[in-house]
Parts: structure tokens; sequence; C-alpha cells
């Protein structure tokens, strides 16, 4: 019996290890990627609260994002905002693919440089604010910078879109906000 509860306890600790503790969203791309570039916001500092105009409790729009250190090969950008903390792994809350290259911000509520958007975990293609269920969340503001264009259409599934982003990312830079459930 101890042995049978024993290999039933490393079984579900592998189990939970290979899903992100819950079965939650794909990793978010360009694990390996070198940071280069520098993404900033006027709406928040890195390291501090997103203010709740652009949550699910404000007006839940996008905010202003301003980009720096772009590489001079890089064909298009590519900007994906997601939440590791989401209680069954990365939730994404904007995927958007193809933004001009030349692209150095995108203003409050708007999309990037003539960018697509991708399905976000919710499936459908807009940007969805922070609105943890509990407890502070980080937010990751992740502009890539991308060897070749993704060539993936509005809409785009998250799997495909997050993929195609891995593939070619080749330099990014990451915002981090944080927001607290009431």
């Amino acid at each position: 019996m101890t042995w049978r509860r024993a290999t039933l306890a490393g079984l579900l600790a592998l189990s939970l290890a290979a899903t992100g503790c819950g079965g939650g969203g794909p990793d978010e791309p360009g694990r390996e990627v070198r940071s280069a570039l520098t993404v900033s916001s006027t709406a928040f500092a890195d390291g501090n609260a997103i203010p709740s105009r652009f949550t699910c409790k404000g007006r839940d729009v996008s905010p202003a994002l301003e980009w720096s250190g772009v590489p001079a090969g890089a064909a298009a950008l590519a900007l994906v905002v997601a939440d590791p903390d989401a209680p069954r792994g990365t939730y994404y809350h904007w995927v958007v693919l193809d933004i001009d290259r030349s692209a150095t911000g995108v203003p409050e509520g708007a999309v990037p440089g003539r960018g697509r958007q991708a399905e976000n975990s919710a499936g459908h293609p807009a940007y969805d604010g922070p609105c943890p269920p509990s407890g502070t969340h980080h937010y990751r503001f992740t502009v890539y910078a991308l060897r070749s264009r993704t060539g993936l259409g509005d809409g785009a599934a998250l799997d495909k879109a997050l993929s195609a982003i891995d593939q070619r990312a080749v330099a990014k830079g990451v915002l981090t906000g944080t927001y607290a459930a009431d």
C-alpha cells in the first residue's frame, strides 16, 4: 500500500509539473531569446500597479506603450500580454502579430502598427485587461522582434500565434505591471 501511494504521488507530481500546475495555457514564447528591447508605459512604471482604467474594473482598454532597441534585422514585431500567475497556468490577455518593425509604440486603446490580433485565452482577438480572481497578479507586456512575419491573420488560434512568435523571435523586451483583486 505504501509503494502504491508513493507511485501515485509521484505520477501526480509529474503530471502537475508537465501541465503548469493546472493545465493552463502554453508557455510564453521566446524563453531563450535575449532581452534587447526596452518597453515602457506612461500609465505605469515597471513593477508597479496597473491603473484600474486598463482592467476589467475600469474601461478595459489597453495602456499606451513605447519601445526601443529593435534590432536592424527584424522584419516585424509581436506583442504578448500574459499573466503567469493565473490559477490554471499562463493566461494570455492580448496577442498582436506582424506589427510594422518601424512602430515605436501604441496609443491607449489601439492596435499597434497594423498588427493582427490573434485569439487570447478567452478565445477572441482583442485586449482583455487584468481581472485576477484573487490575490496580486503580474502582467507581462512583452514586445518581440521577429526575424520574419508570421503571415497569420486576425483571429489566428492562440497556440499557432505563440508558436509562430517562438519560432521567429530574435529579441524581446518586457514591462511588468501588477494588479490585485478587490
